[in-house]
């Protein structure tokens, strides 16, 4: 998956596929996120979520588009408005923190590739409605963790998860063990703080070794 990028008509399901852990980054200063990304990716994890929670999200994922090697999505997607916006500063997908009829339909339009969150049997159900078979199962720990993620799997043969919510280095090999979860989110990879950007490339480079269980196509 080292050549996949999301403008080449990319789906999500092979996003999720290119790194084992996807960093959510809640950046303020677009100035110092061009070497954060640079470290992660240096790191192995290549699939970058910018989220929509900072006044400078959009300008921030503006300015990773010329990162070599990053694929740089845009999170906390609430709205096709914000889809929309995310799309113009050159988002390469979308996650979400829940599943719209809305959103999911501007992103079906817009061709974007779309991760909205879940956490119940009624939430995957309207995915799959929707033509949906991937999703963010979130929050991953207070929604019950991994017991609760593999008997909410088990009805969805085909489905694909990547949980988020609490989701952290000493636990992410855990969550990857499943055979439904093809990656997962984690902000433990960027802590609040002057970034060091050594101490971040060697967080990402632990994080992508961690093998994912993943079994199928899906």
């Amino acid at each position: 998956m080292k050549g996949v990028r999301a403008s080449s008509a990319a789906s999500i399901g092979e996003i999720m596929r290119v790194s084992p852990v996807i960093p959510v980054l809640t950046l303020h200063d677009p100035s110092g996120a061009r070497g954060i990304a640079e470290a992660l990716v240096a790191g192995g994890l290549r699939v970058l979520e910018v989220t929509l929670r900072t006044p400078a999200a959009l300008k921030i994922i503006e300015g990773l588009r010329g990162v070599d090697g990053a694929i740089v999505g845009a999170g906390t997607v609430l709205n096709a408005s914000q889809l929309d916006d995310a799309i113009s500063a050159g988002a390469e997908f979308a996650v979400s923190p829940g599943l719209t009829e809305p959103l999911t339909l501007r992103a079906v339009a817009r061709r974007i590739p779309f991760l909205p969150g879940v956490a119940t049997a009624g939430d995957i159900m309207r995915g799959l409605d929707l033509g949906l078979s991937h999703f963010k199962f979130f929050p991953a720990e207070t929604s019950g963790g991994i017991p609760t993620l593999k008997a909410l799997s088990a009805p969805f043969a085909n489905v694909r998860f990547c949980p988020t919510g609490g989701v952290s280095e000493a636990t992410g090999p855990s969550w990857l063990a499943l055979p439904q979860v093809l990656c997962v989110g984690g902000s433990w990879l960027v802590p609040s703080g002057p970034p060091d950007l050594n101490s971040i490339e060697a967080a990402a480079r632990r994080a992508a070794s961690f093998k994912p269980n993943s079994g199928g196509a899906a």
